[in-house]
């Protein structure tokens, strides 16, 4: 791969998805397309660059998916989840007692680990949330992974990984070497192809948001404008969740942390203010407003 490939695939990259390659990363792309370009018999990335230059929109769809179909694993860094089951829920669960609804967007959601991870945990609720219509949505920018996500068939190795063995037997059915996750669990979970740098208002209003390890292959002015709408997406006091290498500190004042709970986040509100006989709303709040 010449450094004009290179520098080709890292501005068509972050166009297309956000993700900003700094200089060094070249052996990461070469891991990634080489594969993809043995598949499609070619000889190199050279030749790979090419094509894709020459129009082949299908092969630079598979070079977008190839660079940001990232890991994932049930239940990853734990503390979300904990956080999610003991605070977040039972909170949740009476501050919207009258109503009786919940509504979860997973971003960057991939082969399904998160959102079905999420779906346990408010299974796991029982009474507490025992009648309630709750709505996940899982949105991820390939296609590919979404299908995967859908059929919530995992390998022995994946469930491996983060499922505790009691959820495993509990909502899981075994097929040989593979496992899938129940109807029940699988019903809860909506899929939708999603580009993080297009609009997304159209998803509707949110109580809880997880955008969790994607962020951090964004710039600063694209991680600053996806917070704002991402402000625009919660309930005034809907919680956001970040991965733990991430934070809205030195990037945005729309979210404020949730006290003592690492990686949880709440919209920056300002109270209504009362000026003889008007009422100033904040702008983030007429936005959430304006969204219904």
């Amino acid at each position: 791969m010449t450094p004009s490939d290179y520098e080709y695939l890292r501005k068509l990259l972050k166009e297309r998805s956000g993700l900003d390659l700094s200089a060094d990363k070249q052996y990461l792309v070469e891991s990634r397309l080489l594969p993809l370009a043995r598949k499609s018999s070619l000889p190199g990335i050279s030749e790979l660059v090419e094509k894709m230059k020459g129009g082949a929109n299908v092969l630079t769809a598979e070079v977008v998916e190839a660079m940001t179909t990232n890991e994932t694993f049930f239940f990853r860094d734990k503390i979300p989840f904990d956080h999610l089951r003991e605070t977040v829920i039972p909170a949740m669960a009476q501050a919207r007692a009258a109503r009786r609804s919940l509504r979860i967007w997973c971003a960057a959601s991939s082969t399904g680990q998160e959102p079905y991870s999420i779906a346990m945990c408010l299974k796991e609720a029982g009474s507490l949330l025992s009648g309630w219509r709750t709505e996940i949505v899982a949105t991820d920018l390939s296609q590919a992974v979404l299908e995967k996500s859908k059929a919530g068939i995992f390998s022995q190795f994946e469930v491996q990984r983060g499922l505790p063995i009691g959820l495993l037997v509990k909502y899981f059915t075994q097929n040989g070497e593979l496992w899938q996750i129940n109807a029940e669990l699988r019903s809860m979970v909506q899929h939708r192809q999603l580009n993080l740098l297009q609009d997304f208002s159209h998803l509707g209003v949110f109580d809880i948001v997880f955008c969790r390890n994607v962020l951090i292959y964004f710039d600063q002015n694209t991680k600053t404008n996806i917070f704002e709408r991402l402000s625009r997406m919660l309930e005034p006091d809907g919680v956001l969740a970040l991965g733990a290498a991430e934070s809205v500190v030195g990037i945005t004042n729309t979210f404020k942390p949730y006290p003592e709970r690492r990686g949880l986040y709440r919209p920056n509100i300002a109270p209504v203010i009362r000026v003889g006989a008007s009422t100033l709303v904040p702008q983030t709040l007429r936005a959430v407003a304006a969204a219904r």
